[in-house]
């Protein structure tokens, strides 16, 4: 049995005391949902591109997953150890292997001087028809669900914090002078531009690096707004509704709360939950960002409790802005907030 015991102590201590992080399962994880199972594209960036493959670094790809881009969709995965960032870039990598991500170049680029004011004429130009007048990106998120999306992918905002802090210099330039094949990012190089105008616009980009947009949402935002009823239950329903109506609102159904859940002697009557509409401001949220659907019809749960209490409760837009991490939904989540709370007190006061 003691031969047995040190059999087994060796064996375990030739083993690594922890396993390497699965940069596949780590990237379906956290990164498939936006960006593609094989990295093909949605809400998210085609990262599978070869050109994209190509001129990102591994700096530029932690530094992205690391911080993301406040207020454009891509959140930032701080919570990650540099052991499980290393991981997925190596799976980003191991698609540069496939006959559609090859690349065989290995143009290096080096920026020279560069005039910031030559720059901005030239990006004006060329570049703020996609990428903003002032660098703000394209307008959504390049995916919407009920029509048509403009462009394959939707042009990075250059002047946000998280890009700049992640790219290079000579990333900027290689871009520039190569393109990205796949979407409409041109080789400037081949239309015309010379190395030092397009130098000229690399200081441009990193110039905006005085005036870059920081995403200011609401810090302060609580999950729910909730407020207390000095009318009954069922008064209280009738008051959300006619309410909801008051401003343009269709109701679409009322239900206890706890329906298709139980069986209906088992339901909760005094939780309900009132379901209305606006469409003519969901579809503007939509065309925004078509991730608002998952929150959308608009709802306010009523509920009593057993001391006769009755309190009335919505999620939170301005909350929600948080989450969805775009800043454009921002005046919508405003807009949503101030309806709720307009609702909520004419149905309580």
């Amino acid at each position: 049995m003691k031969r047995i015991g040190l059999i087994l102590m060796a064996l375990l201590s030739s083993l690594p005391l922890h396993a390497a992080p699965d940069g596949a399962h780590l990237y379906q994880r956290h990164c498939a949902a936006c960006h593609g199972v094989s990295g093909q594209g949605g809400v998210g960036i085609p990262l599978s591109l070869p050109d994209f493959l190509a001129h990102a670094s591994d700096q530029y790809l932690g530094t992205t997953i690391r911080k993301g881009r406040p207020g454009r969709v891509m959140p930032a995965f701080q919570t990650l150890s540099d052991a499980q960032l290393a991981a997925i870039i190596r799976h980003m990598r191991s698609w540069q292997g496939r006959p559609d991500t090859e690349r065989t170049d290995t143009l290096i680029v080096s920026v020279g001087k560069g005039d910031v004011r030559r720059g901005r004429e030239l990006y004006t130009k060329h570049c703020a028809l996609c990428h903003g007048a002032n660098g703000e990106g394209g307008k959504g998120t390049g995916v919407t669900f009920s029509r048509p999306r403009n462009l394959p992918i939707m042009p990075p905002a250059l002047n946000n914090v998280g890009f700049l802090a992640a790219v290079s210099n000579e990333m900027i330039k290689r871009t520039l002078m190569e393109g990205r094949e796949g979407t409409p990012m041109m080789s400037y190089l081949k239309a015309g531009l010379s190395e030092q105008q397009i130098d000229d616009i690399v200081h441009y980009v990193r110039s905006m690096e005085q005036d870059s947009i920081r995403w200011d949402y609401d810090r302060e935002a609580e999950p729910t707004i909730t407020m207390a009823s000095d009318y009954d239950l069922d008064t209280t329903v009738e008051n959300i509704q006619r309410a909801a109506v008051g401003v343009n609102f269709r109701i679409i159904r009322v239900q206890h709360l706890e329906d298709g859940l139980f069986s209906e002697d088992e339901v909760n009557p005094k939780q309900v939950i009132i379901y209305f509409c606006n469409f003519n401001f969901i579809n503007q949220a939509l065309s925004i960002d078509p991730r608002a659907g998952l929150f959308m019809p608009c709802r306010i749960t009523v509920t009593e409790d057993e001391a006769g209490q009755v309190s009335v409760m919505a999620l939170n837009p301005k909350f929600m802005s948080r989450i969805y991490n775009n800043s454009e939904l921002d005046e919508s989540c405003n807009q949503m907030h101030d309806m709720y709370v307009s609702i909520m007190e004419e149905a309580t006061l």
